[in-house]
């Protein structure tokens, strides 16, 4: 029995230990221009850009002008899509699954997946000015969706969706909104800024992803794991 017992604890620690490093992989916190140095710019990640044109460390600038591999540009890809939505490797995977299954283009319906996802909601229409922030206003329970509160970051909305903010939580997101200053916003969402309402009018168009990305390549990277 004591053994048994003890093979339970470690396995828990394991899993705990697992979900903790993967908990900490989505919420990076170095310097983010180092990120966007490497990779490119990440609407979702920070709204600052770096002046500097080649890669961080010692060696970035020989880095720049040595030719990459097909597998480190199928990477470099892939972690665009982790950093901008703030997700772990597991997450990402499982969103690949999903694509797979699905009919159409899995890259296009990929980006459509992460598009829609509360969070990322949140943060395309002004009400945060990074992915990360928008997520911690969901967590939070600031933020309801067809007058429900829902504090699930990762939940897929839909067409006619109608998103607003708690009483007790408008000043915050008005303090987001100076930040953010949007002039216009992707055309499936509208967004009344006296009443901090929101709404989804339609799923997002692949034409209407801000991110620079070439989803293709994150289909091949992921081509040999699904």
């Amino acid at each position: 029995m004591l053994l048994l017992w003890l093979r339970q604890r470690k396995f828990i620690f394991l899993i705990c230990k697992r979900k903790k490093k993967e908990w900490n992989m989505s919420r990076y916190r170095g310097p983010r221009l180092r990120i966007v140095r490497r990779l490119g710019e990440l609407p979702g990640f920070t709204r600052k850009l770096s002046k500097k044109e080649n890669p961080p460390g010692q060696h970035g600038a020989s880095l720049s002008n040595k030719k990459s591999s097909q597998y480190s540009i199928r990477l470099r890809e892939k972690q665009k899509l982790r950093y901008n939505y703030g997700i772990t490797e597991r997450q990402l995977l499982n969103y690949m699954k999903k694509a797979r299954r699905s009919k159409g283009s899995s890259g296009e319906i990929l980006l459509k997946l992460l598009e829609m996802r509360l969070d990322n909601i949140i943060f395309r229409l002004g009400m945060a000015p990074t992915v990360l922030a928008a997520r911690q206003l969901v967590s939070h329970g600031h933020i309801l969706v067809n007058q429900n509160s829902v504090d699930i970051p990762s939940y897929l909305c839909r067409p006619k969706d109608i998103i607003s903010v708690k009483a007790s939580s408008k000043k915050l997101v008005e303090n987001f909104l100076e930040i953010t200053n949007i002039d216009s916003l992707p055309e499936h969402l509208t967004f009344t800024k006296s009443t901090l309402n929101g709404e989804i009018k339609s799923i997002v168009q692949r034409s209407w992803i801000s991110l620079k990305i070439d989803e293709l390549l994150v289909i091949e990277y992921y081509s040999r794991k699904v």
